[in-house]
């Protein structure tokens, strides 16, 4: 009896696949040609472009998989065109081998690195995947930490960032941590601290340091304070207070002009285990460049929201 309702079912699944897979087909060609609507043709183009190291399971050595990475870059792009309207300054200064681009941070939730991740993709020659170093506590959410991996994001280890260099990828990184991203809005665009990893990692791997500046981030979400108890039992970095939550629709951004600015290339020549007084005049040097590129950027801009 079981053998037999075993093989009934068999014959159903195989009949239902067929459709399954059409109908899947049907829902993947939608949404492309809605992005085609949306992003133009220059999108598919432009991810042709972009080359992909993969491994027997379709993915690559740190589980990219390109259908993940091209929906995912898509919601990105319409964000980075149409949502929060970026501008984007000194494309023409990223070399064209491996990177380690060096922001502020900002905006309680990281869309500033969704955001650089489609103005590399969109704006920039030849289009780039974006490689960025994840806080290891996402590792512990359901979903998240797959979900990053497949978009070809990795945990912020030196062993993982020194193999994307050598597979001449472009890193990003932001010195400020977590303390940077849950700035108050009485902080906004003050740089604290930069950690000085980044720095040992360019040295060791040879790597050029893009500096950049990323302008409209502090201004998405208001920060008052932080919830550090309620954070702590909740294994978070940061848990911010965000007033703007109690208003209709205050969970959406605010839609602020994002303005991003890719600085010259900066290289270093050093031993990477220097003592840290001797990393820290290095790193001082790219914290000023910064500095000084949100002050003119800043200063620059007319409105927050145009």
């Amino acid at each position: 009896m079981a053998s037999r309702s075993l093989a009934r079912l068999g014959g159903t699944l195989k009949t239902v696949a067929p459709f399954a897979q059409r109908f899947m087909n049907s829902v993947t060609s939608s949404v492309d040609d809605w992005m085609t609507a949306k992003l133009g043709e220059e999108f598919n183009e432009r991810l042709s472009r972009v080359p992909v190291n993969l491994t027997s399971t379709g993915v690559d050595p740190f589980g990219l998989d390109p259908q993940w990475t091209k929906y995912t870059l898509a919601t990105a792009a319409l964000l980075h065109r149409h949502y929060f309207r970026s501008e984007v300054f000194g494309a023409e200064n990223l070399p064209k081998d491996r990177i380690l681009l060096v922001s502020n941070h900002s905006g309680q939730i990281p869309i500033d690195a969704v955001l650089i991740g489609a103005s590399l993709f969109m704006d920039v020659e030849p289009p780039r995947f974006i490689r960025a170093m994840v806080e290891k506590w996402t590792q512990t959410l359901p979903f998240v930490s797959l979900f990053f991996s497949r978009v070809g994001q990795v945990v912020g280890v030196p062993e993982n960032a020194r193999r994307l260099l050598e597979n001449e990828q472009a890193l990003l990184v932001f010195p400020e941590g977590t303390r940077g991203v849950s700035k108050t809005f009485d902080k906004r665009y003050q740089l604290v601290d930069f950690g000085l990893g980044f720095m040992r990692l360019a040295l060791e791997t040879g790597t050029p340091i893009v500096p950049m500046a990323v302008i409209g981030g502090e201004e998405q979400y208001i920060s008052i304070g932080t919830f550090d108890s309620l954070a702590k039992l909740l294994r978070m970095p940061v848990l911010p207070i965000l007033p703007q939550l109690a208003l209709p629709f205050g969970a959406l951004p605010l839609p602020t002009r994002y303005r991003i600015y890719f600085g010259e290339p900066m290289r270093f020549a050093g031993d990477p285990d220097d003592d840290d007084a001797v990393i820290e005049e290095k790193v001082f040097v790219v914290k000023a460049t910064i500095e000084s590129m949100i002050h003119r950027g800043l200063k620059a801009r007319k409105s927050i929201f145009f």
